[in-house]
């Protein structure tokens, strides 16, 4: 080696140091005889973990029934409600309230509806049920507010009984009738309700109510009578 050296010229020399590295780190890159290439050390959960999950498709909801009316209102006779018994269609349906309050329902027969609202009506009849259905899921719509009335007399543009809404006010009701006609007295316009057995008169102050005064904005009762001379 040493007499190699000598024999060799100063610019041999230089090319081989520069070589050198590059001939020993491209060595080290080749896999060894008999032995397999490297592999991808990534782990396939950290491979998709990196990329961005899809979102996953939603399932449908299933079918729920529809939702009972509202647990304010008091249910009375002539009112037609729609029960519903979800997944039992044979006793499912539209359903009259007879003048003695109550109604038809299959398995059960008759059944007090009238003073209860659909909220209770519902859970009555869903506990009456279990004897017959596992775990009945019940709701009732009122379908036809027929026992609310109140009625308009006088100068309005629609005279005669009208389809009481729960917490229908004075304003509310003679706006359903049409408003006041061009010859109504609205200083003079007053209610008569039935209240314990006994008629009273009720004095309606419009014009302030009218401009906002909530107070004189009367609540109505079913049965009362507005009166517009």
């Amino acid at each position: 080696m040493k007499e190699w050296s000598r024999t060799m010229k100063p610019e041999s020399l230089l090319i081989v140091a520069f070589l050198a590295p590059v001939l020993f780190c491209h060595a080290q890159d080749q896999p060894a005889a008999g032995q397999p290439a490297a592999q991808n050390t990534v782990a396939p959960a950290a491979q998709s973990a990196a990329a961005p999950e899809l979102a996953k498709p939603v399932a449908p909801n299933a079918a729920t029934p529809a939702p009972a009316a509202g647990n304010s209102y008091v249910i009375g006779a002539t009112d037609v409600i729609t029960v519903t018994v979800f997944k039992e269609p044979t006793l499912s349906g539209s359903l009259l309230v007879r003048p003695d309050g109550m109604i038809s329902v299959p398995l059960l027969g008759d059944v007090k509806a009238s003073g209860k609202t659909p909220l209770q009506l519902a859970d009555e009849i869903a506990v009456a049920l279990k004897k017959y259905v596992q775990d009945p899921n019940v709701s009732i719509v009122l379908s036809q507010s027929n026992s609310k009335i109140i009625y308009m007399i006088g100068e309005v543009g629609k005279a005669g009984p009208i389809g009481m809404t729960p917490g229908m006010t004075l304003l509310q009701a003679i706006a359903t009738a049409g408003g006041l006609s061009e010859f109504a007295n609205a200083k003079k316009i007053y209610i008569l309700r039935q209240q314990d057995g006994r008629q009273q008169k009720i004095p309606v102050h419009y014009k302030q109510a009218l401009q906002g005064d909530a107070a004189l904005n009367l609540t109505l009762n079913s049965g009362d009578t507005i009166v517009v001379p």
